[in-house]
């Protein structure tokens, strides 16, 4: 890419696809009029004209290519995790000095007292905002946004105007929230405090998805949402902030989608994954908060009866949305659908890959269906279908599977507010609900629960992997705690991104006590997961690991007891 293509970027009338070319360039150039944009050896971005993102590109081009678009997860804790009881042992006050911690998010309110220093200086070392353009202050190869260091922020600070020296907002506030359960400085006549108010901050601010991608997906203009490859841009950027620092860093992702297998394969997982081994980076992701919602649909095939049936409720005066059928191998899938008032695609037969448009003509629907029996990152079998002006009442999708073993399949429908809580499955199951990338193998996944009463959040998505891979593998508070809020408040929130923020903010502490102080020093995010799961508290009632609660509730003090042998309870 050259600095006059590097418009493409940030322009509608391109969309960004997603390219594994693993180092072999010629791939780069499979589309017309792209301009390629490389992230590393093995993910690369081409940029094509919007223009070619039409009703028949999965059948073209395969789904694989399009960024997954990702939500965000959050809608008295530190006590509940034994960090109060630590930090009175004199010998062992962990409060992340000397360790960063990272948030790919929606920015932060860098004017606010709890990302300061007792001196009134920022607590923030970078912050690049990808939706500010800047001529050449961006960060290395990355061609868009702006890059701000610690330096300009604190002459913002000093300022009478700081936005007009460093204009980042957080309109949204997520961002700023979970920074400051992660990291904010202690504020006792609100009764607040971070978990690791002593470290330092690395901050992107996503740009939202290009609006062809959320009308394809049928996204909402209005919602939040972020791609994949822009994320990607920020895991890469703040890795090279923890090189450059040689710091260790906690990165919390506090985003998710229900697009993908599910199953911890993808770009985002993979490179969550490759980064989570690297000595002294730990990777904390939310489980997600689709456990309720009723978005979700598993069903085995009876040989004896060939088929089974999926009913779908859809609200009145809903626009369309999309939802994504993954089929087991070795078995092959196919399906007919019937409205509400009868109307009967006939029978789809399978096809390694196919494309086709069904007007139902007493209801004014159109219904877009993409086969793909073998797709790219897993082998399985995907059926995508997209509903255009889809007309209210009970969907019918009778799946049929062909093969010599019993047939399984699972529906997913789009996460948090991609979609209206008027669309979901009669009959719905509530596990295997964790939204990507939660599923990734290495990263830690956190699912929420409340402090006060112990129970878990109502919302919190449940595991396992569609692969049954242990997900979530631990439990964190999120339900109901005392947050920072927009306008430098404090407030109650709930959400599994918030128990995502906690542990990112222990995993700091941990990584403070093996790295900086010299007791562990090749910690990762395996490493700090497996001291997790050996310190967590669990229920003598119920089996571990399990679907919701993993391996139980996350104890700092306990995982030092378990490590160090027994402290003394009181100083």
């Amino acid at each position: 890419m050259t600095q006059e293509e590097k418009y493409k970027i940030i322009s509608d009338d391109f969309i960004d696809l997603i390219i594994e070319y693993n180092r072999n360039e010629k791939l780069l150039n499979r589309y017309t009029n792209s301009t390629s944009h490389i992230i590393n050896t093995r993910y690369a971005i081409a940029y094509v004209p919007a223009s070619q993102l039409t009703d028949n590109f999965v059948y073209q081009y395969g789904y694989n290519t399009l960024p997954y678009c990702y939500g965000l997860t959050s809608e008295k804790s530190l006590e509940a995790s034994g960090i109060l009881k630590l930090r009175r042992v004199p010998s062992l006050n962990l409060r992340g000095k000397g360790v960063l911690i990272a948030l790919v998010d929606t920015g932060i309110d860098y004017t606010n007292p709890i990302f300061r220093h007792a001196d009134g200086s920022t607590r923030i070392v970078s912050l690049w905002d990808q939706t500010i353009n800047s001529q050449n202050q961006y960060p290395e190869d990355t061609y868009f946004g702006t890059l701000y260091h610690s330096e300009q922020i604190n002459q913002a600070l000093s300022s009478t105007s700081p936005y007009d020296i460093v204009p980042s907002l957080d309109e949204n506030g997520h961002g700023s929230m979970l920074a400051g359960i992660a990291a904010g400085s202690e504020v006792p006549a609100s009764e607040f405090s971070g978990v690791a108010p002593d470290s330092e901050l690395v901050i992107v601010k996503l740009k939202e998805a290009k609006p062809a991608l959320r009308q394809f997906l049928m996204i909402p203009p209005d919602v939040p949402c972020y791609q994949e490859n822009d994320i990607l841009w920020g895991l890469d950027f703040v890795l090279k902030e923890a090189r450059r620092l040689q710091r260790p860093m906690a990165i919390c992702i506090g985003f998710g989608t229900s697009q993908g297998p599910h199953d911890g394969t993808g770009p985002l997982n993979n490179t969550l994954s490759f980064y989570a081994d690297f000595p002294g980076i730990s990777i904390v992701v939310a489980a997600g908060n689709e456990g309720n919602k009723r978005r979700h649909f598993f069903s085995q095939i009876d040989s004896a009866i060939g088929y089974s049936t999926v009913e779908l409720n859809v609200g009145p005066n809903e626009s369309g949305f999309f939802m994504e059928l993954w089929g087991a191998m070795p078995n092959t899938y196919s399906i007919e659908i019937i409205s509400p008032d009868g109307e009967r695609s006939g029978r789809i037969e399978e096809s390694i890959y196919a494309n086709r448009k069904y007007d139902f003509i007493f209801s004014n629907t159109t219904l877009l269906v993409d086969y793909r029996i073998i797709e790219t990152h897993t082998g399985e079998q995907l059926i995508l279908f997209r509903f255009k002006h889809p007309v209210n009442g009970i969907w019918r999708f009778q799946v049929y599977t062909r093969g010599d073993l019993k047939g399984s399949y699972h529906i997913w429908l789009p996460m948090g507010n991609f979609i209206s809580n008027n669309i979901y499955f009669l009959e719905s199951t509530p596990y295997t609900t964790l939204t990507s990338p939660s599923d990734s193998f290495s990263p830690i996944a956190v699912t929420a629960y409340n402090p006060a009463n112990n129970s878990l959040y109502l919302e919190a998505s449940k595991g396992y992997t569609r692969t049954g891979t242990i997900k979530p593998e631990l439990t964190a508070p999120g339900s109901n705690i005392t947050v920072p809020i927009l306008n430098q408040g404090f407030g109650d929130s709930s959400g599994t991104g918030l128990a995502a923020a906690h542990t990112a903010g222990i995993a700091a502490l941990l990584m403070e006590w093996g790295i900086v102080k010299g007791f562990y020093k090749r910690l990762d995010s395996v490493e700090i997961k497996k001291l997790l799961i050996r310190g967590a508290n669990r229920e003598s009632s119920l089996k571990y690991p399990n679907r919701d609660w993993g391996y139980g509730i996350i104890d700092l003090y306990n995982v030092l007891n378990v490590i160090r042998g027994r402290f003394p309870d009181s100083f």
